[in-house]
């Protein structure tokens, strides 16, 4: 065979393959190709009170920006709040007419159907002026429906007159001048909504945080003058089951002294920023922490616990806490640190506390075991 006869033969070859794998691409029998589904649809909730605007719900009158509440939103603060990034919030409970929160003494009150729950993160540009120019970021919404709670996430445009539905997060860069005077910057994190589970699974329920007996038992001067939020709520109607006042719980303000010994204000600190996680029904339930206020057992709450997993995340130390040795804590390693691998909280901030820093050292240094 001469090459001329050798390459038509090979040509030949070629081709009838090529019809072969053609047909063989159009059989019935052929594997289909599987449609690639975009990550993104399991970020999206659905609920019937969904708006694409936040101006569209209606909560304040007014320029939005001023958060200036309508009928049925009610201001609220919260004695020790979560930490995020230095983030200034502004609370707010909107309630349907004629619907109450129940009280309840340990966990979070009970909502009727169509609660929210509103958050505002802004930062003033001068911290040193708390009420005058700033810029909100973000306003986080949990909408109660169906006994289901529904995060969404509405990030504010640079004009500041309005926010969009959000479910991917984002990423911005924010500014302020700290009570120092001191310029700061960072990369804020608007988080996407599966992230928003991070912190609200409760078991297998998505359920607020912040508004208990003990968070709210106190007085907010926007909201009820000198009467506590909690009486302000009871007598208006908004709140059932609120019993004498001497049964109600408090947690301390975490930076004022006056409100409870370094004990009570660690233990409020930790119990807000670390425990809607570090607990048995949390997504960090297999750690064997749990950090809630109320858990008494210093073995639970820590003390001369080794960690589940060694690692990275335990610095090499042996134990979460340490009476007396903060330096040899693996809780307040973690706080200090910003390696994603270690950080913790590890959502939520990209900056250290300094000032809860400081408190937990405190607390870990004046730690008594009975």
């Amino acid at each position: 065979m001469n090459k001329r006869d050798f390459y038509l033969n090979q040509l030949c070859l070629v081709i009838m393959l090529s019809f072969l794998f053609i047909g063989c691409g159009t059989r019935e029998n052929s594997v289909p190709k599987v449609k690639k589904v975009s990550s993104k649809m399991a970020l999206v909730q659905t609920t019937m009170n969904q708006k694409k605007k936040l101006s569209d719900y209606n909560f304040f009158k007014g320029k939005l920006s001023d958060l200036a509440p309508n009928e049925n939103v009610f201001p609220y603060t919260l004695n020790t709040p979560l930490f995020t990034n230095y983030a200034f919030k502004r609370r707010f409970i909107y309630l349907p007419e004629g619907k109450q929160m129940k009280y309840n003494a340990e966990t979070v009150f009970d909502f009727e159907e169509g609660s929210i729950i509103i958050k505002n993160f802004y930062y003033p540009k001068d911290f040193r002026l708390p009420d005058g120019e700033k810029k909100i970021i973000e306003t986080r919404l949990l909408i109660k429906e169906k006994d289901i709670w529904t995060p969404l996430n509405y990030v504010w445009n640079e004009e500041q007159d309005e926010a969009l539905l959000n479910y991917v997060g984002k990423k911005t860069e924010v500014s302020w001048v700290d009570l120092n005077g001191t310029n700061r910057n960072i990369t804020y994190n608007v988080p996407n909504n599966n992230q928003c589970k991070n912190c609200h699974l409760n078991g297998k329920k998505i359920t607020p945080i912040g508004p208990t007996a003990a968070q709210l038992n106190g007085i907010f001067k926007d909201l009820s003058g000198t009467i506590s939020q909690l009486d302000f709520f009871a007598k208006h109607g908004h709140l059932n089951g609120l019993p004498k006042k001497e049964l109600i719980p408090r947690f301390s303000v975490w930076d004022d002294p006056k409100t409870g010994t370094i004990a009570e204000r660690g233990k409020a600190y930790l119990d807000i920023n670390c425990a809607h996680c570090h607990q048995p029904q949390g997504s960090a339930k297999n750690s064997g922490l749990d950090l809630r206020f109320s858990q008494n057992d210093s073995r639970k709450r820590g003390v001369y616990k080794p960690p589940v997993a060694a690692g990275k995340g335990s610095g090499d130390l042996q134990y979460s806490i340490v009476p007396g040795q903060p330096e040899n804590s693996i809780l307040l390693y973690r706080m200090m640190s910003n390696d994603p691998g270690v950080m913790m909280p590890e959502i939520g901030r990209s900056v250290v506390h300094e000032e809860g820093i400081a408190l937990i050292t405190e607390y870990i240094e004046n730690l008594i075991v009975q």
